[in-house]
């Protein structure tokens, strides 16, 4: 099969048609670093093919669909999630209700309204939205949301395959929101024997709740493992 092409600066990118495989992460340009393919569309299909090679979506509105495998990968491993005081008294507190997928639609559109340090718009556009609520009916897009007196106040949405999460955004409109529900996904996906949450790309705020970077080829390595569990 003859493929297609884009050149960029970094190198050539495959462009991607609607029966296109994905290229081996090897071919993943070092800079941008990860960027691995381009276009195609965000069916249920072509969306669990690219996550089950630890390949994700990552685009502006008005750009086609950019693929991305980033070297390194920013992972926790729920046995080093890290909670501060702070927080462990913040979670002590009985002012608020943790529910698992009961808004998913209003959290993926909160994740997309909320406005991001450094970002002049949002990665999360309509198609997008469509596409992973499609995953949510399909049982593999999750939802961890905080409430607090009958209101979503904070909440976070991520894709699971066997016992592999893949984190996919957070949102908080009261301090600490998104770190409440991340915490109790975190503890939940321990017990359903999840060995690895993907968390794409270094951040800070990441680092601080025990997240850390691997070599993509270690990433790769421990994600055939895990997503070979029934869901």
């Amino acid at each position: 099969m003859s493929h297609q092409y884009y050149r960029l600066p970094g190198g050539l990118v495959r462009a991607l048609q609607d029966n296109t495989p994905f290229p081996p992460l090897e071919a993943a340009l070092q800079e941008p670093n990860g960027l691995l393919a381009i276009g195609g569309d965000l069916s249920a299909e072509r969306l669990l093919s690219a996550y089950q090679q630890g390949i994700f979506p990552w685009f502006s509105e008005g750009e086609p669909i950019l693929w991305w495998s980033p070297d390194p990968r920013m992972v926790l491993f729920p046995t080093e999630l890290k909670i501060s005081r702070s927080l462990a008294k913040r979670l002590k507190r009985q002012d608020y209700e943790i529910r698992f997928n009961s808004a998913f639609s209003d959290v993926i559109a909160a994740c997309s309204a909320t406005p991001r340090e450094g970002q002049d718009g949002t990665w999360i556009t309509h198609d997008i939205m469509q596409g992973y609520t499609e995953l949510h009916r399909l049982g593999y897009a999750h939802s961890a949301e905080t409430w607090m007196d009958g209101k979503l106040v904070g909440g976070l949405y991520g894709i699971r395959i066997g016992r592999m999460f893949y984190g996919e955004s957070m949102f908080h409109h009261v301090t600490d929101a998104s770190k409440l529900a991340f915490v109790h996904m975190v503890q939940h996906l321990q017990t359903l024997g999840c060995g690895m949450i993907d968390c794409q790309m270094k951040t800070q705020h990441l680092a601080s709740l025990g997240a850390r970077e691997i070599p993509r080829a270690e990433f790769s390595q421990r994600l055939r493992e895990l997503i070979h569990y029934p869901t």
